[in-house]
């Protein structure tokens, strides 16, 4: 098939990657001429241009730009595009997405792949970034079957695990398991720099090790995608934020008051849930 990419950052050009491996034409759009030449030198795409209507030959269009960039770009891309033609997009957010494009072109397929790094760039770009990973498909009630079935073709080529849900639903899930561990990371880096003591500070830098690199990771990511997140995704983010602050208060209350025992049975609960939620490497 003939693949339009629009967005070459890491998820689009990681997306390239696997799609010229499998044999497709791969036809990448970004706003920096560096980027496309970057991206084709790396053979991450067949052809690239700053000019969307290179993808007026494209069967299907994966939209991997910022999450505030999505549909305006969707806007301007469909002036270029066949009726007939596929897009899909990688947004981490799906209700205002989905609710803002459906209208405007039948043929669109809210999408979102679990997978990614803290890094952003074409530069890194990966193979298999998606195998063994989540990848949400949501699409609504008069979503054309044809469409789906071939964005669901593409996904599991790709070694994607697929889930299928409702945009509200995606939004209320990952505001749980991705957009919050972001702010939490976030807070926990805020509090160990609000250290006021120099040199207690340099030593806890100095002996910080596998734990705070776990918990602090998302934290340290990109801070534009963290702002689209809680932007575009406020108000589920907003009460898992608030359920966690809650949660928090209970584990103060427990040490304030040396209820040691309770805290333990908290801890036990906490042990025993996480393998429900990601499995031990």
């Amino acid at each position: 098939m003939q693949i339009g990419i629009l967005g070459l950052g890491l998820i689009g050009g990681s997306l390239g990657y696997d799609l010229r491996s499998q044999g497709h034409h791969v036809l990448g759009v970004s706003r920096k001429q560096s980027t496309c030449e970057t991206a084709v030198s790396l053979g991450s795409v067949d052809q690239a241009s700053v000019d969307i209507s290179l993808l007026t030959a494209a069967d299907v269009v994966f939209i991997c730009t910022p999450i505030g960039l999505i549909v305006p770009q969707v806007e301007q891309l469909i002036n270029h595009l066949p009726q007939a033609t596929v897009v899909t997009d990688v947004g981490s957010v799906k209700a205002p997405i989905v609710e803002a494009i459906s209208p405007l072109w039948e043929n669109f397929v809210g999408g979102h792949p679990m997978a990614g790094t803290t890094d952003s760039g074409i530069e890194s770009a990966q193979r298999n970034l998606f195998v063994n990973r989540p990848y949400v498909l949501t699409p609504e009630p008069t979503t054309p079957k044809g469409a789906i079935a071939l964005v669901e073709e593409i996904v599991r080529s790709l070694g994607a695990k697929i889930y299928y849900c409702q945009p509200e639903q995606h939004d209320r899930a990952v505001s749980w398991i991705s957009h919050l561990p972001v702010m939490v990371s976030s807070s926990l880096i805020a509090a160990c720099i609000s250290e006021t003591d120099p040199e207690v500070l340099q030593l806890a830098q100095n002996l910080a090790s596998s734990g705070f690199r776990d918990t602090s990771r998302v934290g340290g990511g990109n801070p534009e995608l963290g702002v689209m997140m809680a932007q575009y995704n406020r108000q589920a983010l907003l009460g898992s934020l608030h359920q966690y602050r809650r949660r928090l208060d209970e584990l103060i209350a427990l040490v304030e008051q040396e209820n040691w025992s309770a805290l333990e049975t908290k801890l036990h609960t906490t042990q025993q849930a996480r393998p429900n939620f990601v499995d031990e490497v």
